[in-house]
């Protein structure tokens, strides 16, 4: 193989990672939307993590009751900053998923707007390093 078709496959093995990040966050989130059940949860506190940056998020704990009566207390996967918090205590909206209710959103809070960028971003580095990839290699 030629050294100079090395690089275009950098952009994308990158864009075909955040290409399938993007597709697999949107198609879960679909799913939810379509067969989820909604329930009203209450925030029962804050799970806190930082990362390697020393950025720190707060990812609301919620506690809700499924249709079928069993009691769920799960953290959202999207944590924010402290600026944007729930009040602990606050009734929200929850969508779950009745056969495995740790797959919820949290309606407001969660958003499928990372996914989208991922999907975006994903799309642009792989359809950019292929039109440079394939014309090469022919």
């Amino acid at each position: 193989m030629r050294r100079e078709l090395l690089f275009p496959l950098i952009p994308l093995l990158i864009g075909v990672v955040f290409l399938g990040v993007g597709v697999h966050g949107l198609r879960r989130a679909g799913e939810l939307r379509r067969t989820g059940v909604t329930a009203v949860g209450r925030v029962v506190r804050y799970r806190t993590r930082s990362d390697h940056d020393g950025a720190t998020y707060h990812h609301p704990v919620v506690a809700w009751t499924t249709r079928d009566g069993r009691a769920c207390e799960h953290s959202s996967r999207l944590g924010r900053g402290s600026a944007k918090r729930i009040a602990v205590g606050n009734a929200v909206t929850v969508r779950y998923d009745p056969g495995d209710p740790g797959r919820f959103a949290i309606q407001g809070w969660d958003s499928t707007t990372v996914y989208t960028v991922f999907t975006g971003v994903g799309a642009v580095l792989t359809l950019g390093a292929l039109a440079v990839f394939l014309p090469a290699a022919v």
